[in-house]
């Protein structure tokens, strides 16, 4: 007996994320063999935080795993229990702050943490030797993003006290990038620089990561100076390129979203459609009745700025994104209900990606994948 479905769902490609993942493999593996003088292949993190970036984080980090991922990346304890108790075996990075958390979890479902403030070292040290265990943690710098990290021209302060906790290990060392995606401002550079200098500076300060990451997707793709020996790919893995950049790796969109058209309906000149009667017929008109709204993820912005597929053609919503529905202008179309609607994905031989989305409202792709709401059921 079939169960019942809401119309509007999303489909997860999950083949197509294990096509990703190795494209970035190979792609690392081949730009290394051309300009990296015999350099290792940097290796992967795979981000996985935020519920995958909206796709579904217990299912995607299965399926990263199965095609060869080593290491998975989540932005607090809790993210990283969820996928533990989905069968996740694989290393998981947890980027976020703990100096004011439970630390329990990181110990009880072998975690690595992330050391990004004094305060987490300390209860890091402490909850360690309490167990008499020795913790692996990875260090974060902060080069210029100014939320964590240890400053990078105070480590002579802040570094003595981690480097004298006998029950912490610091395997790796790592920054993040604030403009890795904007070619034309110089804060890139500038902290790959400071980044350089403290990695030259830490062994006289009594640390000796073994590993070294700072590159996001962007930074991937603009300077492999910056891939060090791990590279942190998120928006890439779930095939979308960070704009304004391109690429030449051939990535598959995993997420498209999709709904049925519930309801046609006439409109007269002079009517109007919607809450706030944004919208307003200058000719007799037919819009479509669509069951996602922003309930579901879809920005209030879209409302005359975003098309929909319907038998594929575009078709442009009107009228206000209210919480649970849409309206379409399909005057010029033959329209019924049933008919299928994609808001991300391909239909026929039209196309919405996340990246058009995002620049018709002024966003990213981070926000339009992210935001996509927990009602709405992943299909896998």
């Amino acid at each position: 007996m079939s169960r019942e479905r809401r119309c509007t769902f999303a489909h997860v490609d999950l083949p197509a994320l294990q096509s990703n993942y190795r494209a970035v493999a190979e792609f690392l593996a081949a730009q290394t063999g051309v300009e990296g003088g015999g350099k290792k292949v940097p290796g992967i993190i795979s981000v996985v935080k935020a519920n995958a970036y909206g796709h579904g984080a217990p299912a995607v980090a299965r399926a990263l795993q199965d095609a060869g991922a080593k290491v998975l990346a989540c932005a607090d304890i809790e993210e990283a229990i969820v996928l533990r108790n989905a069968g996740v075996t694989a290393e998981i990075l947890v980027f976020g702050a703990l100096s004011v958390s439970d630390v329990a979890g990181v110990f009880d479902y072998s975690l690595t943490p992330t050391i990004s403030t004094p305060g987490a070292g300390r209860s890091l040290q402490a909850a360690a030797a309490a167990r008499g265990f020795r913790l692996r943690c990875h260090l974060k710098i902060d080069t210029g993003m100014n939320r964590l990290g240890l400053r990078f021209d105070n480590l002579e302060r802040t570094i003595p006290e981690i480097v004298a906790s006998k029950n912490i290990e610091v395997d790796a060392v790592y920054t993040h990038f604030a403009t890795a995606d904007d070619p034309e401002l110089p804060l890139f550079h500038e902290q790959r620089e400071r980044f350089e200098r403290v990695l030259a500076q830490l062994p006289r300060l009594g640390v000796n990561p073994k590993l070294r990451h700072a590159a996001n997707s962007a930074a991937t793709l603009r300077d492999s100076r910056v891939w060090y020996d791990l590279v942190r790919p998120g928006l890439m893995i779930y095939g979308v390129v960070p704009p304004p950049l391109a690429s030449t790796i051939p990535l598959k969109p995993v997420m498209s979203l999709r709904s049925r058209v519930v309801a046609v309906k006439g409109v007269r000149p002079g009517e109007t459609v919607g809450y706030g009667a944004l919208w307003t017929a200058d000719r007799p008109s037919r819009v479509a009745v669509v069951p996602a709204g922003y309930a579901d993820g879809l920005d209030r912005r879209m409302a005359g700025t975003c098309p929909v597929l319907i038998r594929g053609r575009r078709a442009r919503i009107v009228g206000a994104v209210s919480m649970d529905m849409i309206t379409v202008d399909v005057t010029d179309m033959h329209v019924e209900p049933g008919d299928e609607v994609v808001m991300i994905g391909v239909q026929g031989d039209e196309r919405i990606d996340v990246r058009e989305i995002s620049s018709a409202i002024a966003t990213n792709p981070y926000e339009v994948l992210c935001r996509i709401g927990t009602r709405i059921e992943r299909i896998y």
